[in-house]
């Protein structure tokens, strides 16, 4: 495959070859009809002006003078003669009259036409022109008047200014050439450092970046190429950092599973304990489905392509329901759950993710709520859309947390070994389900002073 630059060069060079070729040929076409045509029109003009002094019948003596003494002040070599064997003696050159006057060239000159000659002659190392004009008298042919003149070449017509020219264009094109060269490096320098951080990352170095140097076409696709490359980098940081948590994730429920199941296979365990440790693997199995359900839940969303159907839904029936469904967990820790809903707002959306995402909020808020206290869920209509907020006060989330919290797998909490964190899935998936529904939440908390979040969702339109 040849490269760009290659392929430049190769049309840079076809043109080159090209205006060479039209050059030569401009040139050719230029000295045929400019000069050789341009001297034979004003020989045959000179020819047919003499012509005028010839008076029928009578190819004297005199008039061959008078002819030949055109010569004296005419770059043209002009002669007069009867017979045109008569012109070896007047011409420095052999001339083959068989070829100079045939048949055919003899019909013309009767016909009253000049016949036109070119042909090299070397005793002059050139071309050589003549014209022939006719004498007649009567259908005879009494003499003729021979002009002949040998052409310059084409390196005599150009002067000494015409070549100073040429060759300050040969040097100029050499410096255009030195600068083309340097400008097609310059060009593809991009494209090269483009190349090989490609080939990097097609080995497996995200890291891999190109300078941006300009504004044009070839930066702008540096600029998408880095923008690309660090897409690229973050979604294999977050896929290693994903597989990194999966593997934490189940291997703690694992290992107790494991580890207690081989414990009571091999009798290690007491009878009066083999109850808390069956109770014990339940929970870990419980956990582990849980995990495996919301991975799959989350897989599946960021996945799917086709939209979900809306249809109306009285927002304050799904609540109460969400309410009934948390409340044995809120009583446990003696919350109390605080519901004010406005009757009349009606949503557009999926009733199971609707609930799915009410009660991942309010599981997260019970969880995270001191003893005692309350949860105030409320629902009011704000600029044609539902506002909806829950609103506990218990431990708070710090604020260099709260942008990461809906992230897969994020815990305020780093601690992996405590009883009342989730899997770090809820928000995630929380966040995935606003977006199929067309709304959007936001997380407000402050430490040791509760957590508000708040979702914007749109209403029936009537």
């Amino acid at each position: 495959m040849k490269k760009i630059s290659t392929r430049i060069w190769l049309l840079i060079f076809t043109f080159l070859m090209i205006t060479i070729v039209f050059m030569y040929l401009l040139t050719d076409y230029l000295y045929e009809q400019l000069y050789v045509e341009d001297t034979a029109s004003t020989m045959i003009e000179v020819g047919t002006k003499l012509q005028t002094k010839y008076v029928a019948g009578q190819v004297t003596d005199a008039f061959i003078a008078d002819i030949e003494a055109y010569n004296d002040y005419s770059n043209l070599n002009i002669f007069a003669v009867r017979n045109p064997r008569e012109l070896s003696a007047c011409v420095p050159f052999d001339i083959d009259y068989e070829t100079l006057i045939g048949t055919e060239e003899r019909q013309q000159l009767l016909a009253g036409k000049s016949v036109k000659k070119i042909g090299y002659e070397p005793r002059f190392d050139r071309q050589l022109i003549s014209v022939v004009l006719p004498l007649v008298d009567q259908n005879r042919l009494e003499g003729i008047i021979y002009i002949y003149f040998p052409l310059a070449k084409i390196s005599e017509l150009a002067s000494q200014e015409v070549i100073f020219l040429f060759v300050s264009a040969f040097v100029f094109l050499l410096i255009t050439s030195f600068f083309v060269y340097k400008g097609i490096r310059h060009i593809m320098r991009p494209l090269n450092e483009l190349q090989v951080a490609v080939e990097n990352m097609s080995l497996g170095n995200y890291e891999a970046r190109v300078p941006v140097n300009s504004s044009d076409e070839i930066g702008k696709l540096s600029s998408t190429f880095n923008e690309m490359a660090e897409a690229i980098q973050r979604e294999d940081e977050a896929q290693k950092a994903f597989l990194a948590t999966v593997s934490h994730e189940l291997r703690t429920p694992i290992s107790y599973v494991k580890g207690y199941s081989e414990a009571i296979q091999n009798g290690i365990i007491a009878e009066e304990q083999k109850e808390e440790t069956i109770q014990l693997i339940v929970r870990e199995a419980n956990r582990m489905e849980r995990l495996t359900n919301e991975l799959l839940q989350l897989a599946r969303m960021e996945n799917e392509q086709t939209q979900i159907t809306l249809y109306p839904i009285p927002l304050a029936e799904t609540l109460r329901e969400v309410e009934q469904l948390l409340t044995h967990q809120a009583q446990r820790k003696q919350i109390t759950l605080q519901l004010m809903v406005d009757e009349t707002l009606i949503v557009e959306a999926d009733e199971v993710k609707l609930k799915q995402i009410f009660i991942n909020i309010i599981e997260n808020a019970i969880n995270y709520s001191d003893e005692q206290s309350s949860i105030e869920i409320s629902a009011t209509e704000k600029d044609g859309f539902a506002y909806i907020t829950v609103r506990d006060f218990g431990i708070g989330i710090p604020q260099e947390d709260l942008p990461h919290v809906t992230e897969r797998f994020y815990r305020v909490n780093k601690a992996r070994s405590r009883s009342d964190g989730g899997s770090g899935l809820g928000l995630s998936i929380v966040e995935q389900l606003l977006k199929q529904l067309r709304a959007k939440i936001v997380i407000e908390s402050e430490i040791e002073k509760g957590t508000k979040v708040s979702i914007t969702m749109p209403l029936m339109e009537e």
